[in-house]
């Protein structure tokens, strides 16, 4: 069987990644981003958050927190777009002093282009401006299930829409400004409806091309203001030839999109059930990445110590495009926090999102007192 080449690319980093022994904390070892992904808090939850940055973050050597904000922030320039439970300007302060003060970098990150429904419901976005709904036609089902007929997942915003940067760059650069932010994390993951035949705009184009254009459309607003994106890989990678399926990666042909993107824009790779070496492919195209486990204590300690043997092994060219670790948190920040803690008892996967990132600090804690 002959496979693709990047995949033999792949298969020999592995080989040397096998191979190769582990050194202890050399510095060619070490991990520059050593992160966080967790939703912003209830505002009566923001103490408990800072509380978790001064006493367990922070000691552990995690510099960075990339903050699931979305509409949950008090907008000025589009009050309409407020969402429930939202963080005012105080409350933001607060959490980026706190970080300033233990070395943390927050990076507020804003759902672009796909994850603008959930299940039943519209996203703040498309619900207060319905005219940028790439498929209007679909219509939200009273109880959402998986699988159905539309194949609707999340719904998208369509990119070439007349309105639509005007309307989400404004909100980017209000929450990069909160923030005090040099880096924005856009989402992006899981867009399933992109270039569909219905729409006006976009319908047929080519995906790869569609995807690509809106990543370099935001690459380039945030570096005019000096601000560097970040993105979720999984649809710049080929769902059927990688087998990784049509969550992990991609079945519409976005995946080509790899080559088109600007090559700074930094990739946070998520593979949740293995230690998936897609970093690799990452940084063979250039590309600075970031491995993002969730809840598999097992599959999180081995992407750590992969990525730590990929910049100790790797070419001058290529290891510094290999950054490090952000461990995901989806769900409720207050269940996280209490799971972490100790405290009320949450649902099973919080416990195990907090169980899993209790062996992730104690990995971290390693690596810096060997």
């Amino acid at each position: 069987m002959t496979l693709p080449r990047p995949w033999l690319v792949i298969c020999r980093a592995l080989v040397a990644l096998a191979l190769a022994p582990l050194a202890g904390a050399q510095e060619g070892a070490t991990l520059p981003v050593r992160g966080l992904c967790i939703g912003a808090p209830a505002p009566d939850r923001v103490n408990d958050l800072v509380r978790f940055m001064r006493e367990d973050l922070a000691p552990a050597g995690v510099n960075t927190l990339v903050l699931r904000v979305d509409y949950k922030y008090e907008f000025e320039r589009h009050p309409e777009l407020r969402d429930s439970a939202a963080l005012s300007k105080g409350d933001v302060r607060r959490l980026v002093t706190a970080s300033r003060e233990m070395g943390i970098q927050v990076i507020p990150q804003v759902n672009l282009l796909g994850h603008q429904s959930w299940e039943e419901r519209a996203g703040k976005l498309l619900e207060v401006y319905p005219e940028l709904d790439e498929t209007p036609w679909v219509l939200l089902p009273e109880k959402y299930v998986w699988p159905n007929p539309d194949r609707l997942y999340c719904k998208s915003y369509c990119p070439l829409h007349p309105r639509v940067h005007e309307i989400v760059f404004s909100v980017v650069d209000e929450i990069c400004d909160a923030f005090d932010a040099s880096a924005f994390h856009a989402g992006m993951d899981e867009v399933f409806y992109l270039g569909e035949y219905g729409c006006p705009r976009c319908g047929g184009l080519d995906k790869a091309e569609l995807f690509a254009n809106e990543v370099r459309a935001v690459r380039d607003h945030l570096a005019a203001s000096g601000r560097s994106l970040w993105i979720w890989g999984d649809r710049l990678l080929d769902g059927r030839t990688t087998g990784l399926g049509e969550w992990e990666a991609s079945y519409n042909s976005t995946h080509r999109a790899v080559d088109l993107i600007p090559r700074d824009v930094v990739i946070c790779d998520w593979h949740y059930e293995r230690p998936e070496p897609t970093p690799v492919y990452f940084a063979m195209k250039g590309l600075a990445v970031v491995a993002c486990p969730w809840r598999q204590r097992d599959s999180a300690i081995q992407q750590i110590r992969d990525m730590r043997r990929l910049r100790e092994h790797a070419g001058a060219e290529v290891k510094e495009r290999y950054l490090g670790l952000l461990q995901t948190v989806w769900g409720e920040t207050d269940a996280f926090l209490d799971a972490f803690r100790g405290g009320a008892e949450p649902d099973a996967e919080r416990k195990d999102e907090a169980a899993c990132f209790k062996a992730v600090l104690q990995e971290l804690r390693a690596i810096r007192e060997p």
